[in-house]
């Protein structure tokens, strides 16, 4: 209990020191927009992810926005906040789109995080880590004025 404590009061600095980072002023050119490891034009990148589930139910992500381990949401390092992106795992085909509202993973060799129904939905519940390939869907209002949806109230 004390390990999992810490390791959401971790998460918890983690994304709040996320918040912080630069943003783009003005508007923004979506189209041309490149995330790591991504050719020019090339709208989708591929490598491990992983899940984070009830243990950090009711923190606050780094948009703002309260994690629920039932929504379909990720954690990207750089991808816009409000981007959508169809998620494939690459064993079994399964799909799913889901929406960044997080930073990280912030582990080596990981470039997603899904939340625990997305896992859930993909297969890797028993796997713990897979291989995917996520494709850019939208990319609509992640800039000037974006507010993440309400979902439930803060743990006090």
């Amino acid at each position: 209990m004390k390990n999992l404590l810490m390791a959401c009061t971790i998460a918890a600095l983690v994304a709040l020191t996320a918040r912080t980072e630069a943003r783009p002023s003005g508007s923004v050119n979506l189209k041309s927009y490149v995330g790591p490891r991504v050719k020019k034009g090339v709208r989708s990148e591929q490598g491990f992810a992983s899940w984070y589930g009830a243990e950090c139910e009711g923190n606050p992500t780094a948009s703002g926005e309260i994690y629920d381990a039932n929504g379909l949401t990720a954690a990207h390092r750089t991808l816009p906040f409000g981007t959508r992106i169809k998620v494939t795992n690459l064993k079994n085909e399964r799909s799913v789109i889901v929406r960044i509202n997080d930073r990280g993973p912030f582990v080596r060799n990981r470039f997603l995080d899904l939340s625990k129904a997305a896992a859930r939905r993909l297969g890797l519940i028993g796997a713990g880590l897979i291989l995917v390939r996520a494709q850019i869907v939208s990319l609509l209002n992640v800039y000037n004025g974006y507010q993440p949806p309400k979902s439930g109230k803060p743990k006090k």
